[in-house]
């Protein structure tokens, strides 16, 4: 704002504030204009259910990084819906399928089912980071929008903070979105991702924030962990893998790599299956996570689109602009693209397509 730090609270006191002044404090908070002449601050709306309490904890107010990037999707899904059903897609038979299913297994199975992901999947891939984009991919293919971000669209100055939230789902027959906070541990990314697709085959949008260590309150937390562990995880597999007498730190790094799944997955399987006390599971995990740094983003722009945009989602918006049946304009908007940046996204697709 370029003025002395005593002046605020002045203007918080008498209410004198030029409107030059007041458009420069909402664009530096990222706040619309009218809020700052309100008697009281809105409610800000994450129209979604927010299941991050835990422990009868009331969930935070979310930040206006976590508002832009729901709301940003919240565009680009009925965007993509148009597009799927104007070309006469078919709804996703999975989407909802599972609702009021009491079996934590059988919804696992139907996941495993319409992604195509055959038993044992996980043990043919070199690591866990390999299953990770596997999984991904293989969600892509089925007809889920598969967004990884750790910042608001492509502003490095914006970043998305882990501790909010590590993940959504947006429910839709034609076009369900899945968004995983980039910016989360890269082990805990992988369990975030399978939390989040069970959200969709129970058709149940949400926000999540699985919170390490806590229970979640909320019953559809509860089964969607219960289906995302079982998912990646299943009990038999994991009882044959146990090392009953280890250490709990060596028996639980033995089963992560033999089920190629990052020790964190495979801790809270083991708690789920009683294999460890919740008192062993809680000492492993703060030792764990104390040594892991969060991911720290970077990497090459071009190959960061295909997680921040999706190829399905960006090979639409492609065939769209190339057809003009959609604007210049609207690309950008929905892309965070704009320019020779995103004619060059364009060219990028048309020889990966």
């Amino acid at each position: 704002m370029k003025v002395k730090p005593d002046r605020v609270p002045d203007w918080e006191r008498s209410g004198r504030i030029s409107l030059a002044q007041a458009d420069g404090m909402a664009r530096h908070t990222r706040t619309p204009l009218g809020y700052l002449f309100l008697k009281a601050p809105p409610t800000e709306d994450l129209s979604i259910p927010d299941y991050r309490t835990h422990a009868g904890a009331a969930p935070v107010r979310p930040t206006p990084e976590l508002l832009d990037t729901i709301h940003l999707m919240r565009r680009r899904q009925p965007w993509m819906r148009d597009e799927l059903v104007e070309a006469g897609a078919e709804p996703l038979p999975f989407v909802g399928t599972s609702r009021g299913e009491s079996s934590f297994e059988a919804v696992a199975e139907a996941m495993r089912e319409a992604l195509s992901m055959p038993a044992g999947w996980a043990a043919t891939k070199p690591d866990w980071t390999t299953a990770l984009r596997f999984l991904r991919d293989r969600a892509d293919e089925s007809g889920v929008l598969t967004v990884f971000n750790g910042i608001v669209g492509n502003n490095i100055s914006r970043k998305l903070d882990r501790s909010e939230f590590q993940g959504f789902a947006l429910v839709d027959s034609h076009a369900p979105l899945v968004f995983v906070n980039a910016a989360d541990y890269k082990a805990a990314q992988m369990f975030t991702l399978a939390h989040e697709l069970a959200h969709l085959f129970v058709g149940a949008p949400g926000l999540t924030n699985l919170g390490g260590q806590g229970l979640p309150r909320h019953d559809t937390e509860r089964f969607c962990n219960a289906v995302a562990a079982e998912f990646l995880v299943p009990a038999g597999e994991m009882i044959v893998q146990w090392t009953p007498y280890a250490e709990v730190d060596e028996a639980l790094q033995a089963a992560a790599r033999r089920l190629k799944v990052s020790v964190l997955v495979a801790a809270r399987r083991a708690v789920n299956l009683e294999l460890i006390r919740p008192s062993e599971f809680r000492g492993f995990y703060e030792r764990h996570t104390g040594a892991l740094k969060p991911s720290s983003g970077g990497g090459n722009f071009w190959n960061n689109q295909n997680t921040r945009i999706g190829r399905r989602f960006g090979s639409a918006v492609y065939r769209a602009v190339l057809a003009g049946r959609r604007t210049y304009r609207e690309a950008y908007s929905l892309t965070g693209l704009r320019g020779d940046t995103f004619d060059k996204f364009l060219r990028r697709m048309k020889t990966t397509l």
